[in-house]
């Protein structure tokens, strides 16, 4: 099975701006889930920010609260592509960020943010 691929990753400092792009495999429309994850050391996966469909409809759109304001996640069917936009980082953000497909993941891209 194809997965998707992320980009974007990086080192930053606190208060900067990131944009996560990941190449999802296959019609774009669909999933029932789709979105972003993230993983922190010593802490479980959790979800950042994703799509939710069914009925061929957008159903909803998710964010974790902590970043709620602060991130973006949007998608581009032209590119295949779904993106995360990361404004004000914080080090609490600093984690490995996943694109998710319903059970598809990519390997993830690494997120630093210095204080």
């Amino acid at each position: 099975q194809v997965r998707p691929v992320e980009s974007g990753g990086g080192l930053v400092q606190a208060g900067g701006s990131l944009r996560l792009s990941c190449v999802v495999p296959g019609r774009i429309f669909d999933f029932t889930v789709m979105g972003w994850y993230r993983s922190a050391p010593g802490k479980q996966r959790e979800l950042v920010a994703a799509f939710t469909r069914g009925d061929n409809v957008d159903r909803d759109t998710r964010y974790a609260d902590s970043v709620k304001g602060r991130f973006t996640v949007s998608r581009d069917s032209a590119k295949n592509t779904l993106y995360l936009q990361m404004n004000n980082l914080e080090p609490e953000d600093t984690a490995t960020y996943y694109c998710r497909r319903d059970s598809t993941w990519g390997q993830g891209t690494q997120v630093t943010v210095s204080s």
